[in-house]
């Protein structure tokens, strides 16, 4: 288990008193004198450490130690422990595991077979590299590994306690038998992240681990070679391979036969199948009755599946769940502004020959560690939070005015008002539906989103394709009850093999998890680096700098405004800043400021992008008399190590024209 030095520095303090308060020193004395005179063999000069801790475990001094140790915080764990536990862990372990409940260790051994970094050389003490991070996820618990260098042979040594609970009513602190286990087809969801020297992500692989092999084996612990498969164009080839072991803890009573296992597998693969076989009969007819309506409707985008990052065909429906994030979003705006901070990133086409995009929709775990995704990854994520807000809410598949293809988000109203909600950037939009039977001189909406067409719309549990004589976004109305406009799919059939736990396909929803850094932190060290980077540069053009600590302090209030108005919609707090700026800055003097926002918190990059602004490079390079300058930077923290960035750069200054 890792622990930050402090924490450390603290355990070890709590166990020197309290074996100072026991006197163990003098019952070790007692002990070793005792051995020495009933166990030393004649021909033996001396004692080994075994024999030593063997006398104590035998005299009990061991057991009255550990009874005795409590620790206020979860810093124990059990004789398998686990490893790395950090803040994206979101189920909290207690102190003490729960002697009545079952648990799963997972252990990686390593890794082998990662081909695409064969000629990797060693990275030498302290050099920054690219790294290779492991995540996990199963029933609501998230884990991750420390980061390691990426390596042909990288060095995965990482242990994960899961906790394997029952899902009954009143069933859930009893302890799961192997019947029960065998009949939790959950898998442990294993997404692995590349983090290059610049901290650009790639996803390697996403990949489910049926884990219900260990339950065959007698001793309740097995070792298996887990075969991990790239994305997207590359879901075929092998990216490497990782060693596991897989025990439960504590061992099962009941040791199933593998053929058991293998039979309830079949079993679960057979269910699914039909399913989904059954589904895609019904899809097909129903898309026969839609192009049937009208002529025009062979034109228009409707998406009935998607590929995921593993190349498997699914519903998009199954891309969208009821989503609650606890106290992490505190409103349907926040959640909208939390998804915007994602990074954008189509699927890479390999080649690139064409200019055409390679569709990959990304299950939810993949898309969270990764921190980016296309547009269809932001809009069902921000469909599934408004949704767990309880709102009506759907994505929308459409295109832009180039005819691009596009995806985002559209609520309803209980008035029937229809907002909609661009997920890559929070923006939302009233829609006003145009009259096309209104005379010539009426006055008529003028739309303000940046939307061309609408052909579908869809949710966890509806489908609907729009059958309207146009699919113009600006002309279409959203009745969905009436069936001259949209074609509705029957709920039972998207519930099917959509719902949760309808099929064993579906991948399980994962669980947010909470801020990763201390903004406070994290918005000193990155001004620290700014006012560094913005002397040495001033410095190269032969001017020195001077700061004024108390205007960049009055900065603040504007930086926080601006975070603000981008979560609510909504200004405030100008006018106390225009004030306190007036304040700062005496009679004849000037005063300058330029903000920016970013993504991410590379005080180097930030920079470079800030002195392409005309307005920042004047404030950086400002000459004159009396300069003094200013920055003030804050950092937002979201959910998911995502962060909001602002900076801004001021100076004021004598004129003297």
């Amino acid at each position: 288990m890792s622990l930050p030095p402090e924490k450390a520095s603290e355990l070890k303090q709590i166990i020197h008193n309290h074996l100072i308060k026991m006197n163990i020193h003098g019952k070790i004395r007692d002990v070793l004198a005792e051995t020495v005179r009933e166990d030393l063999d004649p021909g033996r000069s001396s004692l080994s450490e075994e024999d030593i801790l063997r006398a104590l475990q035998r005299r009990g001094i061991v057991d009255d130690v550990m009874k005795d140790l409590h620790f206020s915080k979860a810093v124990c764990r059990p004789p398998k422990t686990t490893a790395n536990l950090s803040n994206d862990c979101i189920s909290v372990l207690p102190a003490n595991v729960d002697p009545a409940r079952r648990y799963l260790y997972l252990q990686v051994l390593g890794g082998k077979a990662f081909l695409e970094h064969l000629q990797e050389p060693e990275p030498l003490p302290g050099q920054v590299c690219s790294t290779f991070t492991l995540y996990l996820h199963f029933r609501n618990q998230r884990f991750r590994s420390k980061p390691v260098p990426c390596a042909c042979e990288p060095d995965l040594q990482e242990g994960f306690l899961l906790e394997i609970h029952r899902e009954g009513l009143g069933d859930g602190s009893k302890m799961a038998d192997a019947t029960t286990m065998l009949s939790i087809c959950d898998p442990v969801h294993l997404v692995l992240i590349k983090r290059d020297t610049s901290s650009e992500t790639t996803l390697v692989s996403s990949y489910f681990l049926d884990w219900r092999t260990v339950l065959s084996s007698p001793s309740g612990k097995t070792s298996i070679a887990v075969e991990l498969h790239g994305v997207g164009s590359e879901c075929k080839v092998t990216a490497g391979v990782l060693n596991m072991s897989l025990e439960l803890y504590p061992p099962p009573s009941e040791i199933l036969s593998p053929d058991i296992i293998t039979t309830q597998r079949s079993l679960e693969r057979q269910k699914t199948a039909e399913k989904e076989r059954l589904f895609l009969v019904y899809a097909k007819q129903w898309w026969r009755e839609f192009l049937e309506i009208r002529q025009e409707n062979q034109s228009k985008l409707v998406k009935i599946f998607a590929q995921d990052e593993n190349g498997v065909n699914r519903p998009v429906c199954s891309y969208v769940r009821v989503l609650r994030a606890g106290r992490l979003l505190e409103s349907p705006r926040q959640a909208a502004r939390f998804v915007s901070l994602l990074g954008l990133e189509k699927a890479p086409v390999v080649g690139g020959g064409g200019g055409g995009k390679q569709e990959q929709w990304c299950s939810l775990l993949a898309f969270l560690c990764r921190n980016k995704g296309d547009c269809e990854d932001h809009a069902t994520l921000l469909c599934s939070l408004l949704l767990g807000f309880g709102l009506d809410a759907y994505v929308c598949v459409g295109t832009k005015p180039k005819g691009l293809a596009h995806t985002w988000v559209m609520t309803r109203g209980t008035d029937s008002t229809i907002t909609f909600w661009e997920s890559l950037t929070a923006h939302r939009y009233l829609h006003q539906a145009v009259d096309p039977d209104a005379p010539p001189l009426a006055p008529q909406p003028r739309p303000s989103y940046p939307y061309r067409t609408v052909g579908c719309v869809f949710n966890h549990k509806a489908f609907l394709a729009n059958c309207q004589p146009s699919d113009a976004l600006e002309l279409c109305a959203f009745d969905f009850h009436n069936q001259s406009q949209w074609k509705v799919m029957s709920e039972e059939a998207v519930g099917s093999v959509c719902s949760p736990g309808s099929t064993t396909s579906l991948p399980p929803l994962p669980p947010l998890c909470g801020p990763s850094l201390e903004p406070s932190a994290a918005s000193n060290q990155l001004e620290l680096e700014m006012r560094y980077l913005v002397m040495e540069h001033r410095k190269d053009l032969g001017l020195a700098t001077v700061w004024d600590d108390h205007l960049s302090y009055v900065l603040s209030s504007a930086l926080a405004a601006y975070e603000l108005e981008r979560c609510t919609g909504t200004s405030c707090g100008n006018e106390e800043f225009q004030d306190a700026v007036r304040r700062a800055v005496p009679d004849g003097h000037t005063f300058k400021g330029f903000p920016i926002h970013f993504l991410h918190r590379n005080a180097r990059r930030a920079f470079a992008t800030s002195l392409r602004s005309p307005f920042c490079d004047e404030i950086v390079c400002c000459r004159g008399d009396r300069v003094r300058l200013a920055v003030r930077v804050r950092v937002f923290a979201y959910p998911e190590s995502a962060c909001a960035v602002w900076v801004m750069f001021a100076c004021k200054y004598r004129s003297v024209l």
